[in-house]
């Protein structure tokens, strides 16, 4: 288990800055959704958690370490990643693609070792995908792509979970099911799960804690039920939404309020 933290973080590309000042933390056995506009920086901040992308000022600590002191090895036994519309057109089966999470420890050339392979068979059986193991992943839906790439990041073993958007492109069946999915592995297996959705609905029935980032900035952090107000909404999106609670779970439901172009007045 880990905890992660960014402090004072600015991130950026060439002469356009995304991200200023953040300060971030997300604990273990938590789900940690980052949300708010498009073009906000939230797949640029996952860059920078995950070791891809140095920071122009500020530091990513995982228990305390900066991860740019880590060697590459190092920071992919720690974190795993599961990028946003990672195309898998290779000639490969679900199971050699899991597989290739075990790289951090073994190399990518050596054979998989008996612990190798039982690693592999637990994060098949994590994300329900032990009866395609032999089925080409090219033949699979979005749902089961995605669940793919939820797995190969298990088999690297990580103490962080790192997810972009993970049910973009998905249906509403799906998107339930990796969300769900997502938050198991947190609550069950204890591992610091930070996710980024726009979906602002899904953050609140799965998130248990949110960061809403607005300008570059951390505008609000904390549960659903303290971070999506109004006025916070308001400042992040720049329009006028309604909050009530869901007639089920009782956590946030978001709608657009009239007047802000959906065709209501």
């Amino acid at each position: 288990m880990a905890i992660v933290r960014a402090a004072d973080l600015t991130l950026g590309y060439n002469e356009h800055q995304v991200v200023r000042e953040l300060h971030l933390m997300a604990r273990p056995a938590s789900v940690l959704a980052l949300t708010g506009p498009n073009g906000v920086g939230k797949t640029t901040l996952l860059r920078a958690l995950a070791r891809l992308l140095r920071p122009r000022a500020g530091v990513v600590l995982v228990d305390g370490r900066d991860v740019w002191r880590l060697s590459t090895r190092e920071a992919a036994r720690q974190i795993g990643l599961v990028p946003q519309g990672e195309p898998l057109d290779w000639p490969l089966s679900v199971e050699e693609v899991v597989a290739l999470g075990r790289a951090p420890h073994r190399g990518w050339f050596l054979p998989l070792s008996e612990r190798d392979r039982a690693v592999v068979d637990d994060a098949l059986r994590q994300t329900g995908l032990s009866g395609l193991r032999d089925r080409p992943v090219t033949s699979l839906s979005g749902g089961e792509r995605q669940r793919v790439l939820i797995a190969r990041a298990l088999a690297q073993e990580p103490t962080v979970l790192l997810l972009d958007e993970p049910t973009a492109h998905l249906d509403l069946r799906y998107q339930g099911a990796v969300l769900e999915l997502v938050r198991q592995l947190a609550h069950e297996r204890g591992l610091t799960v930070i996710v980024s959705l726009h979906d602002l609905n899904l953050v609140a029935l799965y998130a248990d804690r949110v960061a809403l980032l607005a300008d570059g900035r951390l505008l609000a952090e904390g549960t659903p039920e303290a971070v999506f107000t109004p006025e916070n909404l308001r400042r992040a999106y720049g329009v006028a939404v309604i909050v009530t609670r869901h007639p089920v779970y009782g956590t946030p439901l978001i709608t657009l309020a009239a007047g802000n172009g959906n065709g209501k007045q």
